[in-house]
């Protein structure tokens, strides 16, 4: 388990509510479409970054991390486990205050670095599925 319950709850809920979401497209048949969805309900504000840079859910999108203009507070990475890595380490240059990896993406070399730069981090998780499991 890269990331126990008590992270998970405060990444959710004590570490703002600015989320960079690394993958997210206007592609809705992709998962990322849909869990910024649930993010969004949930009170995040969801910023796309994705090499198009497209706008999605309303929200301006950004072809990298660096790109965005203001901080953000917890960056969910929705890429393969071998480009994730580098999304870790752009999120800790970022000052973000959180790594989410999602289902699927695992990298233990990025967590531990992840953990040791002083952000919280999980891995091979799903906030969609977290939220409603912790309430």
């Amino acid at each position: 388990m890269y990331g126990d319950d008590a992270a998970v709850r405060k990444i959710l809920t004590e570490l703002g509510d600015t989320w960079a979401v690394v993958g997210l497209s206007e592609n809705r048949r992709r998962a990322a479409y849909g869990v910024a969805e649930v993010l969004r309900r949930h009170g995040k504000r969801v910023v796309p970054v994705h090499p198009k840079a497209e706008t999605v859910h309303g929200e301006q999108g950004y072809a990298s991390l660096a790109d965005i203009p203001f901080d953000v507070d917890v960056v969910d990475v929705f890429v393969n486990s071998d480009l994730a890595g580098a999304v870790a380490d752009e999120a800790v240059a970022k000052g973000a205050q959180a790594v989410w990896f999602q289902l699927g993406v695992v990298d233990e070399a990025a967590f531990a670095r992840t953990r040791a730069a002083g952000l919280e981090m999980v891995m091979d998780r799903c906030p969609a599925i977290e939220i409603p499991r912790l309430g």
